[in-house]
């Protein structure tokens, strides 16, 4: 069967000939066939040559490339992929973790996979497209991981695409028990999470090494945890040491489940506290005060740039929090401090907390840079799946 093909404009085969996976539409000169939304295409270059292969998507990344050789796209070629991403964290050891078994299990373009997400929280697998051409393979996947996860203590498996795809989709399990809610482990900090309401997969994942490192940091210290969702780093702070722990959050059924972990793990705990609040604000209120009661305060917002033409307002709100913080925070205190927006580059974040700093008018120093797990690989070919940016820093 002769799949449909697009046509490169003159010159617009160079990103493809650096493998990345992505390509514009913008590059597009003329499309030979009909494809729908997650058929497979291939791509040629003005002259006829054959590029690579991947899924059709009418939109501005108009392909997301699986193949830059020719081979068959079928049941072996994801299979293949699949083992692979699995080999790779069983490699890791986390598979074998006494303390943490909620880990990222495919992630996407670093795992060769364009389109697909997938989390391992305790034996319930979660996978979630970000294409079309991935979600239509949904059911080839589930059978793959049945057979392939056999060993491992799969129990179910559950697709949370409603979010992320542009055409109609409903939540659900696929295969196997059906608990909408589990209890899962990290660094030995049980949550609960709820499949259906959870925030991307259920939990952010990518965030574990640096729950890790504020533990570490915690002892006696008292901690403000912005945007805390449900309270993953609220926790680490409790179970490393921290005198006292405030949970902001805007969303109510966020910090009613983050004081539902509290007790999970510390009982009646008279060092934490949930605030529903909006976080600009509330950290206004403690700049106003000259008692400045927090030496330990982490931001972790929700992506404030979702794309390039967002970017200088994203930026700006990045600078507005962080600003506030730095102007907050007591003496010799530790801020941690992200952006999981994509648009934003490293560069770009660091640019933002120097003018933050300098406006605030403290000394800063960078301690450490932040990244996501290492159950995140990024592929050398695409470097906009390091998509997670933090600074820790130390504020005098």
């Amino acid at each position: 069967m002769i799949r449909p093909q697009l046509i490169l404009a003159p010159g617009k085969e160079k990103s493809l000939l650096r493998r990345h996976p992505w390509l514009f539409s913008g590059a597009v000169r003329r499309t030979v066939g009909n494809p729908a939304n997650g058929d497979l295409v291939d791509v040629m270059d003005a002259s006829g040559r054959w590029m690579a292969v991947g899924h059709y998507q009418n939109d501005s990344i108009i392909c997301k490339v699986l193949s830059f050789e020719t081979q068959n796209i079928d049941d072996t070629f994801f299979e293949r992929r699949l083992t692979s991403a699995i080999a790779y964290r069983k490699r890791l050891g986390f598979f074998n973790d006494n303390e943490t078994n909620v880990f990222r299990l495919v992630n996407g373009e670093g795992d060769f996979m364009p389109g697909l997400i997938c989390d391992w929280y305790a034996g319930t697998l979660v996978m979630q497209a970000h294409s079309e051409g991935m979600h239509r393979l949904f059911p080839l996947f589930t059978r793959l991981f049945v057979q392939l996860l056999s060993d491992y203590g799969l129990a179910s498996v559950f697709d949370k695409s409603s979010a992320t795809l542009s055409t109609p989709s409903s939540d659900g399990f696929l295969w196997g028990r059906e608990e909408a809610e589990s209890i899962i482990s990290e660094h030995g900090n049980r949550m609960y999470i709820n499949f259906f309401e959870g925030q991307k997969t259920g939990f952010f994942v990518d965030q574990r090494e640096n729950r890790h490192l504020l533990s570490s940091l915690a002892q006696g210290r008292r901690v403000l945890n912005c945007f805390g969702y449900t309270g993953g780093f609220s926790l680490a702070a409790l179970h490393g040491g921290a005198e006292y722990v405030e949970t902001v959050d805007i969303s109510r059924k966020a910090i009613d489940l983050c004081n539902r972990n509290v007790e999970l793990n510390f009982g009646d705990c008279q060092r934490h506290k949930g605030v529903v609040a909006d976080v600009l604000q509330y950290i206004q209120t403690l700049k106003n005060t000259d008692d400045k009661r927090f030496d330990l305060i982490v931001l972790d917002p929700p992506a404030f740039a979702k794309n390039h033409r967002s970017l200088q307002q994203g930026l700006k709100g990045y600078r507005a929090i962080n600003q506030r913080a730095l102007e907050s925070i007591a003496e010799g205190g530790l801020l941690l401090t992200f952006s999981c927006s994509q648009a934003v580059s490293k560069d770009d974040f660091q640019t933002m907390l120097f003018t933050a700093s300098a406006n605030a008018g403290r000394k800063v120093r960078i301690v450490k840079q932040l990244p996501h797990a290492i159950d995140h690989p990024v592929s050398i070919y695409h470097p906009e799946g390091e998509y997670l940016k933090g600074l820790l820093v130390y504020v005098e």
